[in-house]
């Protein structure tokens, strides 16, 4: 009796690389929970961007969630339209996976966004801000969003503080 086939997932995010894919998910599986390098593909011959025998795709999770890293060349950019959102819990978290990226070539920005040395944008969001910016009071809401929005990386305390007033 022979096994049944694993089906791929129904939805599996494909990201581009100039060429680099294993690097950037290599990173992510050290860096993130339950993110793991799955199977590499080599491309069956020559493409614009590559040869025959170069990793063309390499397969990997980032948080549980599917993921195909194509090795597609220089044409096409990431933008910040499209980031992963990392839900914290405590500052120690939020400050781990943000020294990660940024301290690996990537890039602070504003309210809790950075970006990695691959172009991918990353939202570092602690739970104490979702929970800030959903509070019932438009008050609370309101003193939690001109909080968050003079950070880069999130301060957990002072989201607390800017609820409380």
């Amino acid at each position: 009796m022979s096994a049944a086939p694993v089906s791929a997932p129904a939805v599996t995010l494909c990201l581009w690389y100039e060429g680099d894919a294993l690097d950037a998910a290599t990173f992510y599986a050290q860096t993130f929970p339950d993110s793991a390098v799955g199977a590499l593909h080599q491309a069956p011959a020559d493409y614009p961007d590559g040869q025959a025998g170069h990793v063309l795709t390499v397969e990997f999770t980032v948080l549980g969630l599917p993921c195909i890293g194509l090795n597609g060349g220089p044409m096409f950019k990431h933008s910040e339209a499209f980031s992963f959102q990392i839900a914290t819990d405590t500052q120690e978290e939020t400050d781990r996976y943000w020294n990660a990226i940024v301290g690996n070539g990537g890039q602070e920005s504003a309210c809790g966004w950075c970006k990695d040395k691959w172009g991918i944008s990353w939202q570092i969001t602690p739970r104490a801000l979702t929970d800030g910016m959903a509070d019932p009071d438009p008050a609370v809401r309101k003193r939690v969003f001109e909080a968050m929005m003079t950070m880069g990386r999130i301060d957990i305390a002072a989201i607390e503080a800017a609820r409380k007033g």
